[in-house]
């Protein structure tokens, strides 16, 4: 017994200084901001089994109630770790033998070795860890029956923990732990002494519960993996190298690199991807002047017969919004610019500007959602040089017109339409 105990306890020192190594290590390398937790509590609960030393005629259930423990743990690195814990058990007898009643007391520090980092169960499974922990504490027994009073003790502990995580902050556990005291004058029953008084009393706990990690990063050292980790990273740094250099709007420029990625097809921008504005009226220039030459100059005939205005009444110019958005999409802000063009061209007129939403959302929302559209177009046109008093603003509210589980149809009715007077 003495052998196996100094082996056990050569065990304990190595995982001790081997803790302490890592730790000054980790220091230096996460520097003061590791991206996992490191403290947390653990709740177990479950039976015991007084291997040694019991009273002739005295004996115990094989899985006998009741056992407990409560403990802090805080890791140095995903690998290595220390941990405070108090241990309660209570002796009873089983059936058909002499009655008694005992309890034992323990608190342990214990190192702690994330068995499942050591041996790469990353690479298999991210939900399942194994932990080794063993040290040293003092401890108590204490009965009413027999000597009665209370007999205290040194002991050492090792034992393994299976883990099951839940979340990131919660893990299912169970633990077996053997106990070794020294110095141990009761035997466990409290009804004899130990013969001869050295390292003779063995218990065995088994228990199930919970461990609660603490702590603002997502993950607990027990499922962090630094080579995982370093490759995720490095995973994400080239998918987003990789999306950013899409060209989503055609314009030449990446997205990376694209200060406007949803340009108007076709028109001039500048090296960061802006469309050029230079009167700042929200309308490219290269489409400002095309509509320009195409409907006020060249169809100044049409203008006079009343066909734009047609064409305005009638729905055919429009300015379009993204889902649960009142901002103008880019390609849409021509049908603002047209306005624009007709009532320059036409002093004597005013026109309503109608809002609508899609039918998502609730219908009081959308209404106001529908007049926020509405004011974004009217201030468009006010930029462009339209006085306001020409301007009148209408909430419509929801289009019920088209299909609401098509995402297609929705997109057409999330609009700004315009009727001059």
């Amino acid at each position: 017994m003495k052998k196996k105990l100094a082996s056990v306890s050569l065990l304990l020192l190595s995982i001790a200084a081997s803790a302490q190594n890592m730790a000054t290590t980790s220091t230096k390398t996460t520097v003061d901001q590791p991206d996992y937790n490191k403290w947390s509590i653990e709740l177990n609960g479950g039976v015991n089994k007084p291997m040694r030393a019991l009273t002739p005629g005295y004996s115990t259930a094989t899985l006998n109630p009741f056992h407990a423990d409560l403990g802090v743990r805080y890791m140095f690195s995903p690998k290595f770790g220390v941990k405070l814990d108090v241990g309660y058990d209570q002796f009873t007898e089983r059936d058909d033998t002499p009655a008694f009643e005992s309890r034992y007391v323990r608190a342990s520090v214990q190192g702690v070795v994330n068995v499942g980092r050591a041996l790469n169960f990353e690479t298999w499974t991210n939900t399942i860890g194994v932990l080794a922990h063993g040290g040293f504490g003092v401890s108590q027994i204490s009965t009413e029956t027999g000597y009665g009073g209370q007999d205290y003790m040194g002991h050492g502990i090792l034992g393994l923990t299976g883990q099951i995580r839940l979340s990131n902050r919660i893990a299912l556990t169970g633990d077996l732990t053997g106990i070794v005291n020294g110095r141990q004058n009761w035997n466990f029953d409290g009804m004899g002494t130990t013969q001869p008084r050295g390292f003779d009393g063995v218990l065995l706990n088994a228990s199930v519960g919970l461990t609660f990690y603490l702590g603002k990063n997502e993950k607990h050292a027990d499922w962090y993996s630094e080579e995982n980790e370093r490759l995720n990273k490095l995973e994400d740094r080239v998918t987003t190298i990789e999306t950013g250099l899409i060209d989503t709007d055609k314009d030449g420029v990446a997205d990376l690199y694209d200060l406007e990625p949803n340009t108007v097809s076709g028109v001039a921008v500048n090296t960061k991807g802006q469309s050029i504005d230079n009167n700042q009226n929200g309308v490219p220039d290269e489409l400002e002047s095309y509509l320009e030459n195409t409907y006020i100059k060249k169809g100044s005939e049409t203008a006079t017969n009343g066909t734009v205005e047609q064409l305005i009444n009638g729905g055919y110019v429009n300015v379009y919004f993204d889902f649960n958005s009142s901002k103008p999409t880019n390609a849409s802000l021509s049908g603002v610019d047209f306005l624009v063009k007709y009532l320059k061209n036409n002093p004597g007129k005013t026109a309503d500007i109608i809002g609508y939403a899609d039918e998502i959302g609730g219908s009081t929302y959308n209404t106001e959602l529908s007049r926020k559209r509405a004011e974004a177009v009217k201030k468009v046109a006010q930029n462009a040089g339209i006085d306001a008093s020409r301007l009148n603003v209408i909430a419509n509210g929801e289009d019920t017109s088209v299909n609401k589980n098509s995402k297609e149809a929705r997109q057409i009715v999330r609009r700004v339409t315009f009727q001059v007077k």
